[in-house]
Order: structure tokens, then C-alpha cells, then sequence
């Protein structure tokens, strides 16, 4: 039986609950049984700004990839439009068919022609997404830190004078939440945007889970102002060894506004009675943690992975919308796998931002968008990607000239999965 790829619509509820039993099977997640629970997830694929498409074998989904509107925040503070891409699966009855090439290919073309500036996913397997030219652009680090060994004082409570910090549940997170992560996310290089759905999936009030939600603890810090600059969202395990408390705060989630607030949230958290060990979570992959500790070697790295990836898809849009650390020029030749982002641009690049122009000059720094996607943002060096030969120099010392422009104090950070 031939293959065909198609966009799912709300005009054709049957492959609409095809496609979430295929994305289902690819995650090797347990088929949805409940029809109420499998109209709910149909349901999410017809959302504004979702793009949902599938290859079928007659009516039957084989394969699914899903796109959405997203916005990114870029070094500077600006944000450019990108086109989310999520919920990729084949199923292992289908591979090497060409498919996900076939999906992958339409829906980046048609985000191109759609004006979005680039693309980005969270890659579950790290081969497969450079063919088709993303690069890893963001990354994290998960910590555990002993409490007692911290050295922090396990009395400590915040001064009234400070501000306050409150057990919510998860309506109030709901309601104070998206403007704090607003404020959050315009300072953050790497973060992006939520919907309405990202919040009431992160407190229950939309769950489409095989087991039961559990309410987790939220802590909300509001400063002597009474404005939400601070949440942290956790998890106890309750463990008691031999007649002893012995429970880890596991972190689903931490927000702040600034360092110093983070810093008061870790506080909090290793101060907590019956907690002998916080699991932070994805942090940030410079992460400040340990060095808040007076014993930094409590904290020992659990995970260190990369996380967001990113494929331009408009070179002289995003290239211009990033700020850059000093005044210089630099020539980027930028190949591309699919055709789409690719040409000579000469970089005029400034703390106010960059401007991009084709130019037919000799290049200085010659590279795939893969390797692009992993400069641009800040988190790695054109030293290193030369080294790598991920990128190739031209011109004399034109990869430190591009790590002058291109790096940053901090590395970018993206706290979420989609």
C-alpha cells in the first residue's frame, strides 16, 4: 500500500486520533485507551499556529511530526520567530522509507516561505537532526547537593524585610506565572515562550499522563513589593532511613528574575526540614549553584546534556536581531543540507545589533547551518568548531574575530521541552 503525507486537520477527526495513537507508538508510550483522554490530545493538534502532518499507509498513521509558532528569546534581549517542531516519530515498522525526510523538508520549507526566522526542537536522539541542518544551540547541567554538606545554615529563613515566599497551588501558579516567565524570558538568551496549554499541563489542570497527577509543591517568592520575582516548583520523594529523614526535592521547575533571587529560591530549598538532598534539575550549563555554597563540593553534576536545537532559516533576519559584544565585520559563507539558508553574507556587527548583506568578498569563516546554529546564541567557539572541522578559517585568526563578536558572559539557557 503506498505512503502519503499529509497535514492532519479538524476537518478529518479519524486521522486526527490516528495520528496521537502513531505519536503514541514512536514514543513507546502505552496507546490511549480512554476515548475522552484521546479527543483531548486530537484536540490540542487543532490549536492556532498547530501544524500537525502525518505519513499514512491508507488510514493508518505511520509517522508524525508537528510544528507550532514559537518565540525565541536572542542575546540582546530582542526575539525572532521560529517554527517549533515537536512530536517527530517513525514507527520502527516504517523506517528507512524517507519519511521523516519527506515531513521534515515540506515543513521547513513551508516555514520559510512563512517568514519565520528559524526553526527549533528538542532532539531525543542527537544523529539524526544535523542531515537536515540543526545544531545543538543551547545546553544544561542537572546538580545534586547534599544539604548538610552544603554549608549553608539549615535555619535559614527569609527577613520579612525581604519579601516573602509562599506554598500556591497550582490556580495561583496559573494566574502569576505566565508574567513572570514573560519577565524571565526577556532576559534569558535561549528561553522561550508559553502557552496558555504549557501552563495547565505544568499544574494539572490539563493531563494526559497513564498515571494520575500529583500535585507537586510551587513556592512563589514575592519581593517587599509584593511583585512575583521568583518560583520554584519541586517534588519529595519522603524517603526516612533508619528512623531518620532522608528525602530528596526534586526541581521540576525554577524561575527568577535576576541572580539574586535564584540564589534566595536554592537557599530555600536546601533549608527545607526532612530534605537531605536537592536534585536541581536542568539548569543552566553555567549554572551558579555550587559556587552559592560555602562547600561547592556538595554539588556534584547528575547529567550534563545539550538541549535546544536550532536551524536558521532567514541567515540576514536572524543574523540581525542578535547584539553582538564589540563593533567588527565578518564574511560567513553558510552551507545548507536542504537549500534553504544558505549564501555568502558579510556580518556588520555591533552592541546595538548586526546587519547582514550578501557579498561576493573571500570568506573568513566557511560553515554548514548546523554549526552556525551552535555559534549563534553564544554557546560555543568558532575556535572550537575550526578545531572540530565543523568549520573551516579563510582569513587569518577569523575564528577569534568571530568568537569576539559571538560570545557572551553567560551561556544561552532553555528551560523547557516541547
Amino acid at each position: 500500500m503506498s505512503l502519503h503525507v499529509r497535514t492532519v486537520t479538524d476537518d478529518a477527526p479519524a486521522d486526527g486520533d490516528a495520528w496521537v495513537r502513531a505519536a503514541s507508538a514512536g514514543f513507546l508510550t502505552p496507546p490511549e485507551a480512554n476515548p475522552s483522554g484521546l479527543e483531548q490530545r486530537r484536540e490540542r493538534l487543532d490549536v492556532p499556529g498547530s501544524r500537525p502532518r502525518g505519513a499514512f499507509e491508507g488510514d493508518r498513521c505511520v509517522a508524525t511530526l508537528r510544528s507550532f509558532d514559537q518565540r525565541l528569546t536572542v542575546v540582546g534581549g530582542r526575539e525572532i520567530t521560529a517554527n517549533a517542531i515537536s512530536a517527530v516519530t517513525v514507527l520502527a515498522t516504517h523506517r528507512r522509507r524517507g519519511l521523516l525526510r519527506r515531513m521534515m523538508a515540506d515543513d521547513l520549507a513551508e516555514a520559510r516561505e512563512r517568514g519565520d526566522v528559524a526553526a527549533t526542537l528538542i532532539a531525543a536522539e542527537y544523529p539524526i537532526y544535523g542531515r537536515f541542518g540543526f545544531g545543538a544551540a543551547t545546553a544544561f547541567t542537572a546538580w545534586r547537593v547534599h544539604a548538610a554538606r552544603s554549608g549553608l545554615d539549615p535555619k535559614w529563613s527569609l527577613p520579612a524585610s525581604e519579601g516573602s515566599l509562599t506554598f500556591v497551588d497550582g490556580a495561583e501558579v496559573r494566574k502569576v506565572g505566565p508574567e513572570l516567565h514573560e519577565r524571565f524570558r526577556r532576559g534569558q538568551p535561549g528561553a522561550v515562550d508559553r502557552s496558555e496549554q504549557v501552563w495547565e499541563l505544568r499544574t494539572g489542570a490539563l493531563w494526559f499522563g497513564p498515571d494520575p497527577w500529583v500535585e507537586p509543591f510551587h513556592v512563589l517568592y514575592r519581593d517587599a513589593a509584593g511583585m512575583p520575582q521568583g518560583l520554584a516548583t519541586f517534588d519529595t520523594d519522603n524517603v526516612w532511613r533508619e528512623g531518620m529523614p532522608d528525602g530528596t526535592a526534586s526541581v521540576r521547575s525554577l524561575l527568577a528574575t535576576s541572580p539574586a533571587v535564584e540564589a534566595l529560591l536554592w537557599r530555600f530549598l536546601l533549608s527545607i526540614d526532612w530534605v537531605a538532598t536537592v536534585d536541581s534539575g536542568r539548569t543552566p550549563p553555567d549554572s551558579v549553584l555550587p559556587l552559592l555554597l560555602p562547600n561547592p563540593r556538595a554539588a556534584r553534576i547528575r547529567e550534563q546534556a545539550d538541549h535546544l536545537w536550532l536551524r536558521p532559516l532567514d541567515l540576514p533576519a536572524l543574523l540581525g536581531a542578535r547584539s553582538y559584544a564589540t563593533e567588527g565585520e565578518l564574511v560567513l559563507d553558510v552551507r545548507d543540507p536542504l537549500g534553504l539558508a544558505e549564501g555568502r553574507y558579510l556580518l556588520t556587527a555591533s552592541p546595538e545589533g548586526g546587519l547582514a548583506a550578501p557579498t561576493a568578498r573571500e570568506p573568513d569563516l566557511t560553515l554548514p547551518t548546523s554549526a552556525l546554529a551552535q555559534l549563534y546564541l553564544g554557546d560555543e567557539s568558532a575556535a572550537t568548531l575550526v578545531a572540530a572541522g565543523l568549520a573551516d578559517e579563510g582569513t587569518t585568526r577569523a575564528a577569534s574575530r568571530a568568537d569576539l563578536l559571538f560570545r557572551t558572559g553567560r551561556r544561552p539557557w532553555c528551560p523547557d521541552i516541547f
